[in-house]
């Protein structure tokens, strides 16, 4: 199977995730599971099956992020020397061209995106247009209403 690129902090939020369903939430369930058991026939028994239906999308979620972390090529963005280009894991300081509005993005992997924290996904539009460029660039994003030039204010690694 081909590896997703993960940085460091987003593998660690995973392996955060995954150490609290598997302490924390998995025993909660079996406990929740076993006392209703223990109220009689299951087949009419409300709380088994809510914490059946729990169990099962817990499990789900441990199989799921076991996977996206054996399938993960972890980057450690601040060791990476990329002589100023835009590389996966970049944290790039952006102009919109038409609006002059400032935005600053990290490009990481499709698990780790959110772009309310400002974190991109390397497969959305933007960062492939940006991927490759330097500072002082202008990239130009294929957008649905048309085409956004940005221009590259500054390209860190941290």
């Amino acid at each position: 199977m081909k590896k997703v690129p993960m940085t460091t902090r987003g593998a660690e939020r995973l392996r955060q995730e995954l150490h609290e369903l598997k302490t924390v939430h998995r025993p909660r369930v079996i406990e929740a599971i076993a006392e209703a058991r223990e109220h009689g026939d299951l087949r009419e028994n409300a709380e088994y099956q809510a914490a059946k239906e729990q169990q099962s999308f817990i499990e789900g979620r441990i199989a799921e992020l076991d996977a996206k972390l054996a399938n993960a090529e972890i980057i450690d963005v601040s060791k990476i020397n990329a002589g100023g280009r835009i590389v996966f894991g970049a944290t790039v300081e952006l102009i919109n061209e038409a609006t002059g509005q400032t935005v600053t993005y990290q490009i990481v992997g499709d698990d780790e995106a959110d772009i309310k924290e400002g974190r991109i996904s390397i497969s959305s539009p933007i960062a492939r247009a940006l991927m490759g460029k330097e500072e002082g660039d202008i990239a130009v994003v294929k957008a649905p209403g048309g085409d956004q030039e940005y221009e590259i204010v500054s390209v860190k690694y941290v």
